[in-house]
């Protein structure tokens, strides 16, 4: 193997990681209520949660695969999206999970930037995922499938109330004439 080699999957897994980080954020930044109720979700419910994912994730990665065996190319594309919603919700999901690590890695910056506390979590779960074999099939696998039970469940549950995106306003600096 040649340092080319070594490096492709470097960074391929490096991009792969930074794709999971990114996702969890903009969840954050997108559905901000959402991700609340998801990390309440994983409060206490981790099994719950697992199994109601997992539950309602085979049928649908199912459907997925028989719709895409069909002839016709939409039905093959129909299958495609079908197979691909558990994981993109899973993601949004389990974006809770990255809220629930990150504040338990408390900073002085929280109250003025929420956001870190996903930022701090995602980087975490995501590091988790580099184990050969536990984090690929165990770690990985659990958080996708549990981030889609409880994305559903959050869905479903209207306990918390939206939270506001409008970011805190920054007093203006004045300017000298120029």
């Amino acid at each position: 193997m040649i340092m080319a080699d070594v490096l492709k999957f470097v960074f391929l897994i490096v991009g792969l990681l930074m794709v999971f980080v990114a996702y969890w954020l903009a969840a954050e930044a997108l559905f901000p209520a959402l991700v609340e109720r998801a990390r309440q979700q994983y409060q206490g419910h981790g099994w719950r949660i697992t199994l109601v994912g997992l539950a309602a994730a085979v049928p649908l990665v199912a459907l997925g695969f028989i719709v895409g065996q069909l002839a016709h190319p939409a039905a093959k594309m129909l299958g495609v999206a079908l197979g691909s919603m558990p994981v993109l919700v899973g993601l949004v999901g389990s974006a809770g999970l990255s809220r629930r690590i990150g504040e338990g890695l408390v900073s002085r910056l929280d109250e003025q930037q929420p956001w870190r506390r996903v930022l701090r979590g995602s980087i975490v779960l995501a590091l988790t995922f580099l184990l050969p074999v536990v984090g690929w099939f165990i770690v990985l696998p659990w958080t996708l499938i549990s981030g889609f039970g409880a994305a559903l469940l959050s869905c479903r549950s209207q306990r918390v109330p939206a939270v506001s995106a409008i970011p805190p306003t920054i007093p203006a600096t004045e300017q000298a004439p120029g």
